[in-house]
């Protein structure tokens, strides 16, 4: 007879795993398309669902769907508060927005994913779908690259085998040994440029925001229409390098 004791998923990795769906795919969906999803008993996501959404961690919306709830916000807004590197980066991102004209966004890690932090439009009539919140894989963008850059060359290659998927215009590299030269050589160079590789006809110049060990913590990255990147390119490498270096100065870099 074999002894070795069944795993089961704990409560708490049932609620994760719960937040991290609705988190991943950005929409309201139903309790049973919930547990599909999880691949756990509908019976327990019923009751995990209706415990958190009498706590306001989760709510209800149309046709009974699931959605975060008001609770999570007021913990996000704290957290996000006392992370001194996103303070002193949205005041950059501010002034390159009216420097520039274009849309700013700052982003960290988060996994395999790249994470957007922060955000603040440009003039203009130009909007992108990745607002604060959005994850996409670390290959897809200039920004996901970066903030792989400063680990040594197994762990590089490492994480990108394990994260890399091809993006929705084809154009994202998917091989790990290239992605991982290219990130070292663009946080080398402190400068990162991505054309078309998330979305059609949009560009993203991103530079490093590097801590006291010189470690990629966050990335700043002007993103606006492929066109006016190229012809806009260097001023606005410059420009963004100059955000990202004042940031690492006000850190104590």
């Amino acid at each position: 007879m074999n002894d070795v004791p069944r795993s089961r998923t704990s409560g708490i990795d049932r609620t994760l795993q719960v937040m991290d769906i609705l988190a991943e795919r950005q929409v309201p969906m139903s309790t049973y398309d919930l547990a599909k999803s999880a691949g756990a008993p509908v019976s327990t996501i019923y009751r995990i669902v209706d415990e958190l959404i009498e706590r306001d961690m989760l709510s209800r919306g149309p046709n009974n769907s699931v959605w975060l709830g008001p609770r999570l916000m007021r913990y996000g807004l704290i957290y996000r508060a006392r992370m001194d590197i996103f303070s002193l980066a949205r005041h950059e991102m501010q002034r390159l927005v009216e420097a520039t004209g274009e849309t700013v966004q700052i982003c960290a890690r988060d996994d395999g994913m790249m994470l957007v932090i922060g955000m603040e439009e440009g003039e203009g009539h130009f909007r992108v779908t990745s607002n604060v919140g959005t994850r996409v894989p670390l290959n897809w963008t200039a920004s996901g690259r970066l903030l792989l850059g400063h680990l040594d060359d197994d762990e590089r290659r490492d994480a990108f085998a394990a994260t890399a998927r091809p993006s929705h215009t084809g154009m994202a590299e998917t091989d790990p040994d290239i992605l991982a030269a290219q990130a070292r050589a663009d946080f080398e160079a402190r400068l990162a440029v991505q054309f078309n590789a998330s979305e059609f006809s949009v560009a993203c110049i991103a530079a490093p925001i590097r801590d006291e060990t010189g470690a990629c913590v966050a990335t700043i990255s002007i993103v606006l229409p492929d066109r006016k990147a190229g012809e806009r390119r260097d001023e606005l490498a410059r420009a963004v390098q100059e955000a990202a270096s004042a940031v690492e100065r006000s850190l104590g870099r």
